[in-house]
């Protein structure tokens, strides 16, 4: 019986292979093989039984469904269960399998292996979108719309801008990740509470010839476990990205609106169903899915807070939400990135409705191009401010175009004509560094 929509709905398959329960078995595997591999090399054990802990430390020989039966029916313990499992191929070598080590020392630097694939995963995805929100904002780098402040119209854009800024926020995204990647993948091999001692007197070289072997950092100083102030910055981090991808979406859904419409999801006209009994509607259902999915992804940020909160060296508290909290995490982040991608690649752009839309407000929205003006002309500019003021509650009161307004009052014509009026009333002509913006941007 399937319970979670992560098994049948959403997710997609890279990211959650990675988080899988056979590519985390995968992962303990390699860390008891590399502790094998550095015991022989201290001399602590035979190379010859680290050969074999390693020839067999795989799951074409180890069967992940196997170590779950007898964690369930033997050992009731998940790396004791994983112990006796690859032990049974590895002959005499069995008693020098998970030599020294606590559980957490392979746990936590599995973890640290399959979340280091997972990242790699996620920046694929952000840059994946970055080019894809670059594209389009280089191809709508003169497309005039109208900016809004409050939900309300405020003065001319383009949407090529609104992209770029877009582009510079995933750019920040990726550069968070980047810096994040060193302090969120380390490994620990330091025993029970800290300090090696199971380990011998070659516990710090061991650890770090463990971690070198699994292309890992190390843990320097712990309890019994890995600080999970890292876990919490790559959730927090997860968190901040999706709180992007949800803005990104509902500015998509609002644009949607059929009163707006300046640009719409792509709806597949010859098959997709809008609506069971509406049969007119073409709703934005990846953005609204986007939407739902980056709240769910937030709701992970408390949990993870609080499993940093431990008793002493540490308990097991922390454990079953983690089982939660990581990898849902990263599956709906992963899904979420991928479906923004899609969401704006296919995105459809009214130009001749931003347009239109400019145009609705019979130029109110080019008061402040004409107060700059008028200041340049030698007004003052708080003078200017009211005099664009009063001609705008004229113009809204009597439902008449602001620069015709403007035409009657012998303050602005004593100081202007009508042809830069005319000018200035040109939306494309009040797009400031708009283009330039793009070209840098994009141009990175």
């Amino acid at each position: 019986m399937l319970v979670c929509p992560l098994d049948y709905r959403y997710g997609r398959e890279e990211m959650k292979s990675v988080l899988s329960k056979e590519n985390k078995t995968q992962k303990l595997l390699e860390v008891e093989a590399a502790l094998a591999r550095a015991h022989a090399e201290v001399g602590n054990i035979p190379k010859s039984a680290a050969e074999i802990i390693s020839e067999n430390a795989n799951t074409d020989v180890v069967d992940w469904e196997e170590v779950e039966r007898v964690e369930k029916e033997v050992t009731k313990h998940d790396i004791m269960a994983l112990v006796k499992v690859l032990g049974r191929y590895c002959g005499d070598a069995e008693k020098y399998i998970h030599f020294g080590a606590t559980s957490n020392d392979i746990i936590d630097t599995g973890m640290a292996l399959q979340l280091k694939e997972a990242i790699g995963v996620l920046k694929e995805d952000l840059n994946h979108l970055r080019d894809t929100l670059a594209d389009r904002a280089k191809e709508h780098r003169d497309t005039v719309m109208i900016g809004r402040t409050h939900a309300q119209h405020a003065v001319p854009m383009t949407f090529g801008l609104k992209l770029a800024a877009y582009v510079s926020e995933i750019d920040r995204h990726i550069e968070r990740l980047d810096q994040a990647e060193n302090r969120v993948t380390v490994g620990k091999m330091s025993g029970a509470v800290g300090t090696g001692a199971a380990l011998g007197e070659k516990a710090e070289e061991i650890q770090k010839i463990v971690m070198d072997d699994l292309g890992l950092g190390i843990e320097e100083a712990t309890g019994q476990i890995i600080g999970r102030d890292r876990y919490t910055e790559l959730i927090t981090l997860a968190a901040s990205i999706s709180a992007s991808l949800q803005k990104f979406a509902t500015e998509v859904r609002n644009l949607q609106r059929p009163e707006i419409m300046e640009a719409a999801e792509a709806f597949d006209t010859e098959k997709q169903v809008g609506s069971s009994t509406m049969a007119h509607k073409r709703n934005p259902i990846i953005a609204e899915n986007i939407s739902g999915l980056a709240r769910t992804l937030r709701g992970f940020v408390v949990p993870t807070y609080e499993n940093m909160i431990l008793w002493h060296e540490r308990d097991l508290s922390n454990s079953s939400s983690e089982r939660i909290t990581l990898s849902h995490t990263l599956v709906l982040l992963d899904d979420i990135l991928a479906k923004s991608t899609k969401l704006f690649k296919n995105l459809k752009v009214f130009p001749e409705n931003m347009m239109n839309n400019i145009e609705m407000s019979k130029g109110l929205v080019m008061a402040e191009p004409v107060m700059m003006h008028l200041s340049r002309k030698g007004i003052s500019r708080q003078v200017a401010h009211e005099i664009l003021r009063e001609t705008s509650m004229i113009s809204i009161a009597e439902d008449r175009p602001l620069n015709e307004v403007l035409l009657e009052n012998d303050e602005v014509m004593s100081v202007t004509t009508k042809n830069e009026l005319d000018e200035i009333f040109k939306p494309g002509s009040y797009i400031g560094r708009a283009g330039e913006i793009v070209d840098n941007v994009v141009g990175k």
